[in-house]
């Protein structure tokens, strides 16, 4: 049996000069639905647990002036019911609303969904050197040992910025909403506060598939904000799985338009199961601005998503569906101009 300390922060300063004692053996905890899960797999070998949950206002929830401020340790579940988020704002509400559970969603912080690692089979089910036996190659979870869903059961893995090294799906539906939105997350760490565009807070494999978050050693996700804009009220997460509920997504899409009538004026995408991160699908947005949305144009637009992708053996039938989810998410959304 393995020691583990666990300690509690007050502050965020505390925060990250607990982490930065413990040298480099520390990872923070709040709602605890991941981490614990990665510990039990043997993925996360944390000597020292540190629970900010008692940080006072990481938990705030902020939707006055010109930008929605989520604080990290916000609930996934307080967040989609904040009146302005559920009213003006469907593709946030609806992203956190269809992910896991309801007694995960009342756990789960939107700071550490952002965090979530990857559900791929192999890295979740063991890795080893090409002489091991019995186990699964993973890059992720052993660099340079080799990805065993190349070639193998890849039924669930991404078409869309994939590499020889890795092609794990990004597993979050609340990043794909923020991806839509441009959303920025705060960070804070030894040196002091960072603000990061969503789009380069996810590293995509590469070679280097076990990096992950363009984050560094001992910073803290402190909040998320979104700048309000009249697109929020004409959106949708609209998401495909194997089942109804509590499943991962085959393929979603985050759509937030401005129409002129019938014409769309401005459009954000973003793609969610069918890439190695969050993707803004911008190809798609530059089908359908200045035209008239129809039925046709929104699967034009849907097919342009994915001129780039690159199925394996099992999952071609994600670039099909995918384009299809985008078409839909775009009906849906410019239905619900005002």
């Amino acid at each position: 049996m393995r020691g583990l300390n666990y300690t509690f922060a007050e502050t965020a300063d505390a925060a990250v000069t607990q982490f930065a004692e413990a040298g480099g053996s520390a990872r923070y905890i709040a709602g605890g639905t991941n981490i614990y899960d990665l510990m039990k797999l043997g993925i996360e070998r944390p000597a020292h647990l540190i629970d900010v949950s008692r940080i006072e206002g990481l938990d705030a929830i902020e939707t006055d002036g010109d930008v929605l401020r989520f604080g990290g340790r916000a609930l996934m579940a307080d967040v989609a019911r904040a009146p302005v988020v559920r009213d003006e704002y469907p593709v946030l509400a609806e992203s956190l609303l269809k992910a896991a559970s309801q007694q995960l969603r009342n756990m789960a912080t939107v700071g550490g969904n952002l965090l979530q690692r990857t559900r791929c089979m192999y890295f979740r089910n063991g890795a080893g050197s090409s002489t091991t036996v019995g186990v699964y190659l993973c890059n992720k979870r052993e660099p340079g040992s080799g990805c065993a869903a190349l070639g193998g059961l890849d039924r669930t893995q991404a078409v869309l910025g994939t590499s020889e090294a890795c092609t794990a799906v990004a597993p979050g539906d609340w990043p794909v909403a923020l991806a839509a939105m441009d959303a920025t997350i705060e960070v804070f760490g030894p040196e002091g506060t960072r603000n990061i565009p969503i789009a380069d807070f996810y590293l995509l494999p590469g070679d280097t598939p076990h990096r992950e978050f363009n984050i560094n050693p001992g910073e803290l996700v402190t909040a998320i904000t979104v700048r309000k804009t009249p697109a929020g009220r004409t959106s949708t997460y609209h998401k495909i799985r194997d089942r109804e509920s509590y499943a991962f997504a085959l393929a979603s899409a985050a759509v937030a338009v401005e129409m002129d009538g019938d014409a769309v004026r401005t459009a954000r995408i973003a793609l969610g199961g069918v890439a190695t991160t969050p993707w803004r699908a911008s190809a798609a947005e530059r089908v359908v601005v200045g035209s008239s949305l129809t039925p046709e144009l929104a699967l034009e637009a849907g097919h342009a998503a994915f001129t780039e992708a690159r199925p394996g053996q099992h999952n071609a039938f994600k670039v099909e569906l995918g384009a299809r989810v985008i078409a839909d998410a775009l009906i849906i959304a410019a239905q619900r101009r005002v």
